[in-house]
């Protein structure tokens, strides 16, 4: 029997708490700096803190999940979020370091659960219920720095917390509407609790590590789509609305192709829509220092929609291949890559381009 996509909905704003918690905080990172008085370096720290606690803790959770009931950790690990966002108000603007690592522990459980739970809820159309819940989370990432800019315009730094933690009650409620998993693994003794050696095993899994390596290179263009082609656009001297133009349509073309991958990858054979999202993606990327205005548009979206189609291609085949009883253990490792490539990406190209 088919389950109901409005779950897909409800697990993809989950998964938004996430994209607009990173974001909301770490684009106003300025503001922050400029009250307390600490330097570029510190902000980067700031950032790199939600995704490193993310790295560590997203297949330990996806671990727990499978063996302790995934809805149950779900809700646990939103509740961290909650927690951790309001515990800003209560202690000194200095212990944010210490608030973004536990926001991302919390965040971490909430994303890798989710995406575990869509492959659990969703067998026969797993691939369009990812793409839905891929475009409600990757919303987050282009409505998160437009709420953060009005927060600060209007209040205080710290409201943003608020805001945060406002969406994490709201993700919490719905969470209580979605079904429980039925299915129960039989397991021996020795494996109700959180094993070392399972949890070890789904980063070492043969079939899975040549997709591991591809999520880590898609986020590589991700860095650079989202965070080199505005050094481009500023290269080429444009204003300020032609930028903001530019990177709108780069956000919307890749939000917008996740239902349609998702569609694909139920239709077709997903390694093959894989390798053309990959092939659209470096073309574009590469063709983007020698092409400007409308070529660059065109460029531009083209790359966007290429990352788009991997990003969802890659969740459903992983949980295809996913062995019984481990699908929260491995959805959280890919959640793990793509944290990796999305912090090492960046550095690694700001590297090369400044040699």
């Amino acid at each position: 029997m088919k389950i109901s996509l409005i779950f897909a909905f409800i697990l993809g704003f989950v998964g938004f708490v996430t994209s607009f918690g990173a974001h909301i905080v770490a684009v106003n990172l300025p503001e922050y700096a400029k009250e307390v008085g600490i330097g570029v370096a510190m902000i980067g720290v700031l950032i790199a803190a939600y995704d490193f606690a993310e790295i560590i803790a997203k297949p330990i959770f996806g671990s727990l999940a499978d063996k302790q009931g995934m809805k149950r950790t779900l809700l646990i690990g939103i509740s961290v979020f909650i927690i951790a966002s309001l515990l800003y108000l209560a202690v000194p603007a200095q212990w944010l370091l210490g608030i973004r690592f536990l926001q991302g522990v919390g965040a971490a459980a909430l994303s890798a659960v989710s995406l575990a739970l869509v492959g659990v809820y969703y067998k026969q159309n797993r691939g369009r219920a990812y793409g839905i819940y891929n475009a409600i989370k990757g919303a987050g990432y282009v409505l998160s720095p437009l709420a953060g800019g009005f927060i600060i315009a209007k209040s205080h730094f710290s409201y943003i917390f608020v805001a945060a933690a406002g969406i994490g009650v709201l993700a919490f409620v719905l969470s209580l509407f979605l079904p429980n998993v039925q299915e129960k693994i039989d397991l021996d003794d020795d494996d109700d609790d959180f094993s070392l050696q399972s949890f070890i095993s789904v980063f070492k899994e043969p079939k899975l590590i040549r997709w591991y390596a591809i999520i880590v290179v898609n986020m590589f263009f991700v860095s650079i789509l989202f965070g080199f082609l505005p050094v481009r656009v500023y290269a080429l001297q444009y204003g300020a609305v032609q930028t903001g133009l530019i990177l709108s349509l780069v956000a919307l073309s890749y939000l917008l192709i996740q239902p349609v991958a998702g569609y694909l990858a139920d239709k077709t054979d997903v390694t093959t829509t894989i390798r053309i999202g990959l092939i659209l993606s470096a073309i574009s990327i590469i063709a983007a220092p020698f092409v400007r205005d409308a070529l660059l548009i065109i460029d531009a979206i083209i790359a966007g929609i290429g990352v788009g189609i991997v990003w969802t291609n890659t969740d459903t085949l992983i949980s295809n291949l996913a062995e019984q009883g481990k699908l929260g253990a491995t959805m959280g490792a890919a959640g793990s890559f793509k944290e990796f490539g999305d912090m090492v990406g960046p550095i690694l190209i700001g590297v090369r381009s400044q040699i």
